[in-house]
């Protein structure tokens, strides 16, 4: 189990919430509002905020740390598929600005401006790109960085290739023991008649791939034939994907955030249950739109033997897939009480999301914090560099803790 020394907070959090510091009780301001520090030029695409301005413990972190980043589409709540992590940018970067020599933004454009990254050889890059694409090329950022021995945040294409998938995920799931829910792939017209589906109703339907609940409402939930065929056909003509088919699990639903100490390899599990009101069919399903409308409910796990059970199989989840540093996995209850996989995300959002709520309701972590250590956690990671260099470990945590950070809630 692992519960940190640190008080858990005690309550339930609604997304988009203002959370309220813990020594004085004053509201503070969203991050999205605060002062920011001053950037100036640095070459075409970037900005950084100038050295030894920010604190003074930054003149003692002499690391070079570029927040890389892609143009956003011309319809800004578009789904950029190429993105894993939503960065609240200006924010990770007056962060990490505190305690960090040099902090700057990146935006990638062509191949050449990723050229001219691995020339610079930062000694990070902080950055929630997965790929880019160039003359109808897929690069994958982190192979790219692997190649030119340069640290990143998250997990390689090889582990975002494993949880992608979400059959493929379970398949993984299977070979190494861990709890799953009978599932199988279907198409519209590959399963014609009742009689040719594989595994008894209640049945759960939703796209193989996708994020953020894409493709699963109300209708996910099938009692029978027919509502079977037609979401089928919905996930299909309206996802472009094939659809997973699950048995339907009625209990609790969870997330857990997983963190990663690089230095020595061990995992914390942040587990927090997720509660949606129930729909029109007395489903409590976490839809899409509920997720949208930020209509759920998040809630410390407090009972703990099954917070136990929640950090025992997501962390097991984790190893088998290959993670890295951080990321969260998905769980939930069956009728009697059984935790089992959802689904993963190796990339989880590091807005006010449900990463950073399992944080706070767990480590009592503040934003600026959880940002500091999954920094730290970068450098922390030997990187063979040209030249016999490496990444060396750093401690900016402690720092933060010291200055009695502030609290907020990110996005999902």
């Amino acid at each position: 189990m692992d519960i940190n020394d640190k008080t858990i907070i005690r309550t339930s959090l609604k997304p988009g919430a203002l959370l309220k510091s813990r020594a004085s009780l004053d509201p503070r301001t969203s991050l999205d509002y605060r002062p920011r520090a001053k950037a100036f030029p640095r070459h075409a695409g970037q900005t950084a905020v100038s050295p030894g301005t920010a604190s003074p413990v930054d003149r003692n972190r002499n690391k070079v740390i570029e927040i890389v980043t892609v143009p956003y589409l011309t319809d800004i709540t578009a789904n950029r598929k190429n993105v894993g992590i939503e960065l609240d940018v200006p924010a990770v970067q007056e962060i990490l600005s505190g305690y960090y020599h040099d902090v700057s933004i990146t935006q990638i454009n062509t191949q050449k401006d990723l050229e001219l990254l691995a020339a610079r050889r930062p000694d990070l890059v902080f950055s929630g790109v997965k790929y880019f694409n160039f003359g109808g090329q897929d690069l994958w950022l982190n192979d790219f960085l692997d190649l030119h021995g340069i640290a990143y945040i998250a997990s390689g294409k090889a582990a975002l290739d494993n949880e992608h998938d979400k059959a493929r995920a379970k398949r993984i799931m299977q070979q190494a023991n861990i709890a799953t829910a009978r599932y199988f792939q279907t198409a519209p017209g590959e399963h014609p008649t009742a009689a040719s589906v594989p595994i008894a109703f209640p049945l759960f339907v939703k796209p193989v791939t996708g994020g953020d609940s894409r493709g699963v409402d109300a209708n996910s939930v099938v009692h029978d034939f027919e509502s079977f065929r037609r979401k089928v056909l919905d996930i299909h003509e309206t996802q472009n994907s094939r659809a997973l088919v699950e048995t339907y699990l009625s209990g609790r639903e969870y997330s857990v955030g997983i963190l990663e100490d690089a230095t020595n390899g061990t995992l914390r599990a942040m587990p927090i249950e997720i509660i949606a009101a129930p729909n029109q069919n007395g489903d409590r399903i976490l839809d899409y739109d509920i997720k949208k409308q930020d209509a759920e409910t998040v809630e410390m796990v407090t009972d703990m033997a099954i917070h136990a059970r929640l950090g025992d199989l997501a962390k097991a989840a984790f190893r088998a897939l290959d993670g890295k540093s951080l990321g969260r996995i998905d769980i939930k209850m069956s009728h009697d009480n059984v935790p089992h996989f959802i689904e993963a995300n190796l990339m989880p959002g590091l807005r006010k999301g449900y990463f950073y709520r399992g944080c706070l309701l767990n480590l009592n972590m503040s934003y600026e914090e959880m940002i500091l250590k999954i920094a730290e956690n970068g450098l922390a990671v030997s990187v063979p560099r040209p030249g016999g260099y490496e990444t060396e470990t750093s401690e900016p945590v402690i720092a933060a803790r010291k200055m009695n950070a502030e609290m907020f809630v990110d996005g999902f």
